[in-house]
């Protein structure tokens, strides 16, 4: 039986040149998994219709945007499980370390590599990386969108204003994208040479990488992991997820985004398993929408705003309107510093700082809150915006993704967002505060829970 083609929707060939004669490789980037892999799929199939070897090459790069040694240890300990995998299914696998490009580039020469399937992000470093490496690669430089659904490009070819412009495209499209992703079979010809198992360790202990924020127990890496965490979700909270998930003392939210922000799980595979189950509910229908609409809608932004993480990237009427507040006065203004380490008069804001310090991982309702407040308590839209950031990406496990550039230009900038009622420093944009979280849920309870051992 024939194996299916990919939808050649999914691909973007990034340079012009002709397939070689050589071995495979699959450029594993945002996608760190071997199951439920359109690129990688993509990178058997061609290899097999050559008669050709495979191979999995991660471009490991020290001081990427701000991570820790939380996200490389996350990182790291997700890809020797995939190096494992590898083997299971005798395609080679090649770390590499320093810029991509280059790396890249030299192993492809020095292995006559007939193409390279690459995975996609629409951030401004990865997309940089690529481009370098289409202009010296000797061969093909195809991208595959295996990260989202509904392939970015194919979603829209334009920046959406908001959920509601992106969500009926989506919707159209997902009959025709949302199937079970084939699997990638043993792979009938071997590398030549011998692969020499990796030392992570060794490895983890050679990269210079800031170990300011520790690893976290919370969270298990790995494919494996992200999948027992799935069935968890489905399993015991997905029934309350409508009604609980805005409560941050519910534990009614997935805990699935540093799975799928490390790509160690395909949004694809969690919304062809929920979409199975019998009938539908508005908790399903409710996640499916974060999954799915807001998700894909966070890369639509960063494919299409160059200024995604800039105060150039905020709507015009919300750059107007936090403009002509900038200079109103901030009843408190509190240093990098003192955000980091939770020293504001809010002990709301505190806690929730505190969990993401902590845990990895701050409740998405949460984190729109304290965003707002860093807004509120800083010299200018700007200053909050990098704090925000630099936060997020320090000691979030999801950070540097599109959807925390998103959220944060949400709460900061209005993107996707509506003009509201105007009010000092804010002017039109959204605000949020501690009596309107009160009347959500027990602000207390959420306190004491997360500022224990402050």
């Amino acid at each position: 039986m024939n194996s299916p083609a990919i939808d050649k929707r999914r691909c973007l060939a990034l340079n012009d040149l002709q397939l070689g004669d050589g071995p495979v490789i699959y450029w594993m980037s945002r996608d760190q998994r071997l199951h439920d892999n359109w690129a990688l799929y993509h990178a058997q199939q061609l290899a097999l219709q050559r008669k050709q070897a495979l191979a999995v090459v991660f471009c490991v790069v020290p001081q990427f945007l701000g991570a820790t040694l939380r996200q490389y240890d996350f990182m790291l300990t997700g890809l020797a499980q995939v190096e494992t995998e590898c083997r299971r299914k005798s395609i080679a696998f090649h770390p590499l370390l320093g810029d991509p490009s280059k790396a890249l580039t030299e192993f492809a020469k020095r292995h006559k590599v007939a193409a390279v399937i690459c995975d996609f992000s629409p951030l401004r470093i990865n997309r940089r990386w690529k481009d370098q490496a289409s202009k010296v690669l000797p061969c093909p430089l195809i991208e595959v969108d295996t990260h989202n659904v509904i392939p970015c490009w194919v979603a829209s070819d334009k920046q959406e204003y908001a959920a509601r412009t992106i969500r009926p495209k989506i919707h159209k499209l997902l009959p025709e994208f949302l199937t079970e992703i084939p699997t990638v079979k043993k792979h009938p010809f071997g590398w030549p040479g011998v692969i020499t198992p990796i030392d992570w360790d060794n490895a983890r202990n050679s990269l210079k990488i800031d170990t300011g924020a520790k690893p976290v127990a919370h969270f298990e890496p790995g494919e494996k992991a992200a999948l027992r965490m799935l069935r968890k979700f489905i399993d015991g909270r997905l029934d309350n997820y409508d009604r609980h998930r805005n409560d941050p003392n519910a534990e009614a939210q997935s805990d699935l985004s540093p799975y799928l922000h490390f790509g160690q799980i395909s949004p694809q595979r969690v919304a062809w398993e929920i979409n199975r189950l019998d009938g539908r509910s508005y908790d399903e229908d409710a996640f499916i929408e974060e999954l799915l609409v807001r998700r894909e809608l966070s890369d639509n932004f960063c494919f299409y705003n160059a200024n995604y993480d800039n105060f150039k990237g905020f709507p015009d009427w919300a750059q107007r309107t936090l403009n002509k507040r900038r200079n109103d006065t901030r009843e408190y203004i509190y240093t990098r510093v003192e955000f980091e380490y939770g020293e504001t008069h809010d002990p709301l804001w505190n806690a929730a700082q505190l969990q993401m310090v902590k845990e990895g991982k701050m409740h998405g309702y949460m984190r729109m809150y304290w965003a707002k407040k860093i807004l509120e308590w800083s010299v200018s839209p700007e200053d909050a915006l990098e704090t925000a950031i630099h936060l997020n990406d320090r000691y979030e496990l999801d950070g540097r993704d599109p959807n925390g550039y998103a959220g944060i230009a949400w709460s900061i900038g209005a993107v996707h967002d509506r003009p509201w009622k105007e009010r000092e420093i804010f002017g039109t944009v959204r605000y949020m505060s501690y009596s309107g979280c009160r009347r959500k849920f027990d602000v207390e309870r959420y306190i004491r829970k997360h500022s224990e051992g402050w």
